[in-house]
């Protein structure tokens, strides 16, 4: 599948009703309050300009606002999830500290050392290229600026029953071993400060996608809710599947917090 497709199905499938009703307001596991971990990882405080890299409608960047007071940019691929954040922002009275924009993390449009942080949340192992995003994350820190992600792992090369575009839409089909996310933040010439293994989070996510799956199937069966085009059987199938994979340590899921060298300012 070609770099634009997969980056522009999965803004398009996390910008739509059904991606809320699964997810909640959050879309990553851990919610807000693994958010909120990772800000505290990044020591983030009022003087904190934060980039918030596939920011959705912005949950996690008004989470960090208004817990750290810091002032947060938030990307997207998704031109409807960018409209409703800054209009979230507005009725939220957050716009002067929080704002949001059409933009690819591989090809930021931002001068370089812009940033005192960047948070990336269940993003970056969908990314085609990953070294380019990394290198694009360092480039516009400031020196001593840091980073931190949260991300889908697996210690398998390749689970049969969670290959195609469904992996990519579940942030599944380019997700790696914790090492190898190191391993490309270190190469481009991060230093990595803290690992975390958070799969408990994952675990708690997926059971509850799964409840939601059955829920929205009965709703729309009673024609209740209208979610035309939707698969109900291959999705149930996939999160059994994506259940066991997480019980069994195949798929789990990790924070790390990594610095770009040099003094902060």
């Amino acid at each position: 599948m070609e770099e634009p497709s997969v980056k522009q199905c999965c803004a398009t499938f996390y910008g739509s009703d059904f991606a809320r009703i699964l997810l909640g307001e959050s879309f990553h596991p851990g919610g807000t309050q693994l958010t909120e971990r990772l800000g505290s990882l990044l020591n983030l405080g009022p003087a904190s300009h934060v980039l918030d890299v596939a920011a959705g409608r912005g949950t996690s960047a008004f989470c960090l606002a208004e817990k750290f007071g810091c002032k947060v940019t938030g990307i997207d691929l998704s031109e409807e999830n960018v409209r409703l954040a800054n209009q979230q922002a507005e009725q939220r009275a957050l716009s002067r500290s929080v704002s949001f924009q059409y933009a690819d993390a591989e090809m930021l449009p931002f001068a370089d050392s812009t940033f005192d942080a960047v948070i990336c949340e269940c993003a970056f192992c969908t990314f085609p290229n990953k070294p380019r995003a990394a290198q694009q994350f360092l480039r516009i820190l400031t020196p001593g600026g840091q980073l931190g992600l949260s991300d889908l792992t697996r210690s398998e090369k390749t689970i049969p029953e969670l290959e195609g575009l469904l992996s990519w839409i579940a942030c599944i089909g380019d997700a790696l071993p914790v090492e190898q996310y190191a391993s490309i933040l270190q190469q481009v010439g991060f230093e990595i400060e803290t690992v975390e293994d958070q799969s408990g989070c994952l675990l708690e996510m997926v059971q509850q996608v799964r409840g939601k799956l059955l829920g929205a199937e009965i709703a729309v069966g009673l024609k209740k809710l209208e979610l035309p085009g939707i698969d109900f059987s291959t999705a149930k199938q996939f999160a059994q599947v994506a259940l066991r994979a997480t019980r069994e340590g195949k798929l789990g899921y990790v924070v790390i917090s990594a610095q770009k060298p040099g003094s902060i300012q």
